[in-house]
C-alpha cells in the first residue's frame, strides 16, 4: 500500500516558511501544520512572527494559539495533536503541510519518536532551577553519561529545561532511555529553505524592525499583565529583561544558528536557496 504524501517545509527563522507553505497548499488542495514551539501558545503573536489570517489566504493552519502561555507545552503534547491533525486532514482527502522551524517538533512526527513516560516531579524541578547549567550538566553526567553527551553534541548544554528534565527522567526510572522510533505510516518529503548569512540578517532585521513598528512592546506588557512571570518569558523565547532592536536582533540570529545545527544532521532534506525564485513544480513532484 503507498504511503500518503506529507511536505515538511523547515528552514531557520526568516527565511520565507510559511509563505511558501501557503502557495504549495494553494497548488495542491493543502492545510498546514505548524512546527513551531512558540506560536502554539496563545498571545505570542508578533514576538513569534506567527503568520496573519491575511498571509494565510483561506488555507487552514492548524497547532496555533492551542495553549496558554502560562503553561508549557511539550514535545509529547504536539506528537500527539499533530499526529491527529495529520490523520484528519488525510482523511479530509487533502495533503498535511508541516511548516516550522522547531526541529525536535518535527522530529517527533516525522521520525516517529517514541518518548519516555515520566510524570513531572516538581520538588525536584524547584530544587534544580537553583543551579546553573553547568552545575546541572555535572549532576545529569554523573547519572547519565549517554545523554550529556547527547545534549552536549546537540548544542543545548544552555538549555536549563531540558537539562533539568534529563536528570529527573534519569532520577525516576535510573537512567535516560534512548528515544526509540518507530517508522510513521507516511512520506515525508523535507524541504529546507536557507538564505546567505549576509541575506539571512538583513531579512532579521527587516523582520525585527517591523516587529517594533507594530507593538512588540506592548506585547509583551500584556503579557506580563496576564501575570506571566520574567524567567517564563524568557523559556518563551524572549531571552532580553528591556528589549531592545539591537538584542533582539542578536538573539535571533543565534537562534538561526541553533536550528541550522539542529538541521544539518538531517540528510533527508532537501535545501533551496530562498534568495531565489523556488519552482513550486519540483518540489510537489518529489
Amino acid at each position: 500500500m503507498q504511503k500518503s504524501k506529507i511536505i515538511v517545509i523547515l528552514g531557520p527563522t526568516a527565511t520565507g516558511k510559511s509563505d511558501l507553505a501557503v502557495k504549495i497548499a494553494q497548488k495542491i488542495d493543502g492545510e498546514i501544520i505548524s512546527a513551531d514551539s512558540r506560536q502554539v501558545y496563545k498571545s505570542l503573536n508578533i514576538g513569534t512572527g506567527k503568520i496573519t489570517i491575511k498571509e494565510m489566504q483561506g488555507i487552514p493552519h492548524h497547532l496555533l494559539d492551542v495553549e496558554n502561555p502560562k503553561n508549557k507545552f511539550t514535545v509529547v503534547k504536539y506528537q500527539k495533536k499533530a499526529i491527529y491533525a495529520i490523520a484528519e486532514i488525510v482523511k479530509r482527502g487533502k495533503i498535511p503541510i508541516i511548516c516550522g522551524g522547531t526541529g525536535f517538533y518535527i522530529d517527533a512526527v516525522t521520525k516517529g519518536i517514541i518518548f519516555p513516560e515520566v510524570l513531572p516531579n516538581q520538588k525536584l524541578r524547584k530544587f534544580l532551577e537553583k543551579k546553573s547549567v553547568l552545575e546541572l550538566f555535572k549532576i545529569l553526567k554523573k547519572l547519565d553519561k549517554n545523554r550529556a553527551k547527547d545534549i552536549k553534541v546537540k548544542n543545548e548544554l544552555n538549555n536549563k529545561v531540558r537539562l533539568i528534565r534529563a536528570i529527573e527522567i534519569a532520577k525516576s526510572i535510573g537512567k535516560t532511555p534512548r528515544t526509540t522510533e518507530a517508522t510513521p505510516p507516511y512520506k515525508f518529503i523535507k524541504i529546507g529553505l536557507y538564505l546567505p548569512q549576509d541575506k539571512l540578517k538583513n531579512r532579521i532585521e527587516k523582520r525585527v524592525k517591523e516587529m517594533f513598528k507594530v507593538g512588540l512592546l506592548n506585547e509583551i506588557k500584556k503579557l506580563k499583565k496576564s501575570g506571566i512571570s520574567q524567567k517564563r518569558l524568557k523559556e518563551l523565547g524572549f531571552e532580553y529583561d528591556s528589549p531592545t532592536y539591537e538584542k533582539v536582533v542578536k538573539e535571533t540570529i543565534k537562534y538561526t544558528k541553533r536550528q541550522m545545527t539542529w538541521f544539518k544532521r538531517d540528510k533527508e532534506i532537501k535545501w533551496f536557496d530562498a534568495s531565489k525564485k523556488i519552482n513550486l513544480n519540483k518540489i510537489i513532484s518529489l
